[in-house]
């Protein structure tokens, strides 16, 4: 059973950029990519999250921050674009990856085990930058800060 399971949300717009923080994801080969991550801290943000926006920039997205490590389900609830659900554990490694996420899905989109963020990236970019399962996560916003 999750501990965080998505509430109805009353959201009529996207919500309002929140605070950004850099995160880097290293993969296996050694590559860095660094993107400029939202982070969703409080329950309403995470509630609304990136539902009713119309683009995720390539090098953007957004980092769910879980106040303990939890099961992460996701859905895609009045969100318009695919996404890339990364699912991050304890040790800022990447524990599953949901690629290419539906639109406007209620499918429960599982971490599959407990984990400490959830990050969200524009549909594809895993599979376009090598991203895999294991690699590391890097930023000051993690719970571990680095």
């Amino acid at each position: 059973m999750a501990l965080w399971a998505p509430a109805p949300v009353w959201a009529e717009g996207p919500q309002a950029v929140l605070p950004r923080a850099p995160l880097t994801i290293v993969t296996r080969d050694g590559k860095n990519h660094v993107f400029s991550v939202e982070l969703a801290r409080t329950a309403r943000q995470q509630e609304v999250g990136e539902m009713f926006r119309k683009a995720v920039p390539a090098d953007g997205g957004m980092l769910f921050l879980w106040p303990m490590p939890q099961e992460s389900d996701m859905w895609m609830r009045n969100t318009l674009v695919p996404l890339d659900m990364l699912f991050i554990d304890g040790d800022n490694r990447i524990h599953a990856i949901a690629e290419d996420a539906v639109p406007l899905s209620e499918a429960v989109i599982s971490s599959h085990g407990p984990v400490a963020t959830t990050l969200e990236l524009a549909g594809g970019t895993a599979r376009t930058l090598g991203i895999e399962v294991g690699d590391r996560v890097i930023s000051s916003a993690l719970p571990s800060g680095h």
